[in-house]
């Protein structure tokens, strides 16, 4: 083209915000367009009686390249710091009242899959019978290829039961990692998002799982700076704006015609791309039929499993740990959230329980669910049975994810909708991960390579598609 082209991206969370960046860079004039006022998408901040609480705690691996990457980019890394090294607390309550049981989840120097064989074996809440045949079922998932399309015929647990693992086996340790990363229990997770998860970031490299989370609120670490990268690039960008059409050129031999724009509160917003990075219920309604996305009414049966977070202010220190995990507690993750919600030490302290596939608990009143997690923590925490709870408060993001069961990997579409300039993105796309930050990002980055193909900038798609981190799975 011999003007600047213009791309307009559709939707403001990570999905999108990567794509506007990645087109930004590319050399074109990018309008970004989200329908809530705010940007972030599912990762977003609030204030409540002088202290910022997220919605959700977002947590990351060191294995999430492209997630990374995008933190360098908005210059915001510095907030999110990784472990120098895996080491996860597991707590299990005391059925006396007593101090809970202490084991831990760490690596050692060793190489993959080596260096966690030391923590497993030593994992107090299996019996010797079960952890001897950890290292049965690990080996297994290491020889699986992600991507035989079979591994999406069957269930995680299914699988983990066909080597050897038991039923406890599966709840105090295998659900640890699959029900925060595919945000369903084993029995229900398709065998090919968790084999993703444990090969890419447990069997593969010694340090990929070592984890890392915000310390400040989310809108800084996502949104705001985002926004920055983007208004010094020039680009336009646009919120409480709901996009009801998506414009394109009537089709033409095998294609399906190209876009010409977007329809945004009854004004028509021409472009020579547009990436839709939005939920997969709303791209149901707005991607045309006429692409290779045939039915876009059958990406509802990708389903939505929810998330829930209870927040709980103490007027002092109860929880020594950063992260911790628990069994047999309706815990699964909590989280010292003090220094993002801005209180002082001094003051007390700030956590967050975070509950992966919520089904039970979404729909709970919220004194219900503080009264619950208040009292889970008292037993896995002493000194917070004796503390005084200053304030809390429940979030809730009731479609969180898709649901990672079998048979949703035929529904995940890739960036190339079918209709010329016409890109998808969003954690729910074919990125080859599940719903996560990472997948996120991926598909954005992938969207704006192609976004940037279609209008003919192959030099900054190049640019894109090549950087070796991101290659096996973003390149469409």
């Amino acid at each position: 083209m011999s003007r600047t082209p213009r791309v307009v991206v559709v939707g403001g969370g990570l999905a999108g915000l990567a794509a506007a960046i990645g087109c930004s860079d590319g050399g074109a004039a990018v309008t970004l367009i989200e329908s809530r006022p705010r940007l972030g998408g599912a990762t977003w901040s609030f204030e409540r009686n002088g202290l910022m609480f997220d919605n959700g705690q977002h947590v990351y691996m060191r294995c999430c390249t492209a997630y990374r990457r995008f933190l360098d980019r908005v210059g915001s890394a510095e907030h999110a710091p990784l472990q120098d090294r895996l080491a996860i607390p597991v707590l299990r309550p005391d059925a006396g009242g007593g101090e809970p049981v202490t084991s831990w989840i760490k690596r050692s120097a060793l190489p993959s899959p080596l260096h966690l064989g030391s923590s497993l074996l030593s994992y107090r809440h299996l019996p010797l019978a079960d952890r001897l045949q950890l290292g049965r079922a690990a080996l297994a998932l290491r020889r699986l290829r992600t991507t035989d399309e079979s591994l999406d015929d069957e269930t995680f647990a299914h699988f983990l039961a066909r080597h050897g693992q038991s039923v406890s086996a599966i709840e105090r340790l295998w659900d640890l990692i699959a029900l925060p990363t595919v945000n369903v229990r084993a029995r229900e997770a398709s065998l090919a998002l968790a084999a993703k998860v444990f090969k890419t970031g447990l069997l593969e490299e010694n340090d990929a799982a070592d984890l890392g989370w915000s310390r400040v609120p989310l809108s800084e670490l996502h949104a705001e700076p985002a926004r920055a990268v983007l208004e010094r690039a020039g680009a336009t960008i646009r919120t409480k704006a709901k996009v009801s059409e998506i414009l394109h050129g009537p089709a033409s031999g095998q294609g399906a015609g190209r876009v010409t724009g977007v329809v945004v509160d009854g004004e028509v917003i021409e472009a020579d791309a547009v990436v839709l990075a939005v939920p997969h219920e709303v791209a149901a309604k707005l991607l045309p039929s006429t692409g290779t996305v045939r039915v876009p009414a059958s990406l509802a049966g990708l389903g939505r499993s929810p998330i829930v977070d209870v927040h709980i202010v103490y007027d002092r220190r109860v929880v020594h740990h950063e992260v911790a995990a628990a069994v047999d507690s309706p815990v699964q993750f909590v989280f010292d959230t003090t220094a993002s919600s801005g209180m002082a030490p001094s003051d007390g302290q700030c956590v967050a329980v975070s509950i992966s596939g919520a089904d039970a608990e979404h729909g709970l009143r919220p004194e219900v669910l503080i009264d619950t997690y208040v009292g889970a923590l008292g037993r896995l925490f002493p000194a917070a049975r004796t503390a005084r709870v200053v304030d809390a408060v429940v979030t809730r993001e009731h479609a969180a994810t898709f649901r990672g069961v079998p048979g949703t990997r035929a529904l995940r579409v890739r960036p190339d909708s079918g209709v010329e300039g016409l890109l998808v993105a969003g954690a729910w796309t074919d990125t080859g991960w599940p719903a996560t930050m990472e997948g996120a990002v991926r598909s954005g980055v992938a969207a704006s390579a192609g976004a940037l193909r279609a209008v003919g900038h192959m030099r900054g798609a190049d640019e894109i598609e090549t950087k070796p981190e991101l290659a096996e799975e973003v390149v469409a």
